[in-house]
C-alpha cells in the first residue's frame, strides 16, 4: 500500500486528489495539511511514502517544507512530488534542488497522477524530460539559493563512466536505456547511477539532474 500526505492550502483542491487516490487498491491516503509546516509534522509523524506538495502556501511555503522533509534523515524514504500551476515556474526549479523527487502540474490527467505516485513511490524520478529540460534550462545558474549545489570540485570524484552516466540520467534515460546507449547490462548501469548519487550526495534522480546542469555537464540549449 503507497501511503501519501496532500499537502495543499484548497480545500476543495485536497478532497479532489483524496477521492482519486483513495479510490485506488494499492493507494491510501493518510494524512492531509494546509500549510507547509503542517505538512513537515504531518510528515514526521505518519512517515508517507509520498508527499503531494502545492508550491504556494500561506506561512511556510511548500519550497521550504520540501527542504525540510528532505533535510530530515527520518524522513529518508518520504518523496515530495511538487503540485504546480505552470509548468516553467522558478520555485519548481528550486523544489528540486531542495530534494523534491519530480513535479506535476496540477491539471494533469488522473491516469498521469496516479502513475505518477506508483512512479516515486518505486524509486523513480518524476520528470518529463521534455519539461524538465525546459525548466532547467531556464533557471539553471538563476536559483535564489546563490550557489550550485554541484561545483566543479564535488564533481571530480567522479570517474569518466560516472559522469557519462549523470549526463544521460540528465538526458531523462532510464537504466535500461542507459544500459543499450553505453552497451553495458542494466545492472551495471543502476550500479553506476547508485554510485554517482552516493558521490554526490544526491536523495534521487532529480537531484542528479539539476547536478549535471549546475556542473555544467549539459547546457541549457544542448538537449532538444
Amino acid at each position: 500500500m503507497i501511503s501519501v500526505l496532500l499537502a495543499d492550502d484548497q480545500a476543495l483542491v485536497r478532497a479532489g486528489f483524496r477521492a482519486l487516490l483513495n479510490a485506488e487498491p494499492d493507494i491510501r491516503v493518510v494524512a492531509e495539511a494546509a500549510d507547509g509546516l503542517e505538512a513537515v509534522k504531518q510528515a514526521q509523524q505518519t512517515h508517507p511514502d509520498v508527499v503531494l506538495m502545492d508550491i504556494r502556501m500561506p506561512g511556510v511555503d511548500g519550497l521550504e517544507a520540501t527542504k525540510r522533509i528532505a533535510a530530515d534523515p527520518t524522513l529518508a524514504a518520504t518523496k515530495v512530488v511538487i503540485l504546480t500551476t505552470f509548468e516553467l515556474d522558478e520555485y519548481v526549479f528550486e523544489a528540486l534542488r531542495g530534494g523534491a523527487s519530480g513535479f506535476l502540474v496540477k491539471d494533469t490527467e488522473p491516469v498521469e497522477l496516479l502513475r505518477g505516485v506508483r512512479a516515486v513511490a518505486a524509486g523513480d524520478a518524476l520528470l518529463s524530460p521534455s519539461v524538465t529540460r525546459r525548466v532547467i534550462g531556464e533557471f539553471a545558474g538563476k536559483g535564489t539559493a546563490g550557489r550550485p549545489v554541484a561545483p566543479p570540485a564535488q564533481i571530480d570524484p567522479l570517474t569518466d563512466r560516472e559522469r557519462e552516466v549523470l549526463v544521460l540520467v540528465a538526458e531523462g534515460l532510464s537504466n535500461d536505456e542507459i544500459a543499450a546507449r553505453l552497451v553495458i547490462s542494466p545492472a551495471t548501469a543502476k550500479t553506476h547511477v547508485s554510485r554517482t548519487m552516493i558521490k554526490l550526495g544526491a536523495r534521487d534522480r532529480a537531484q542528479l539532474v539539476v547536478y549535471a546542469y549546475e556542473a555544467g555537464l549539459i547546457r541549457p540549449g544542448w538537449l532538444t
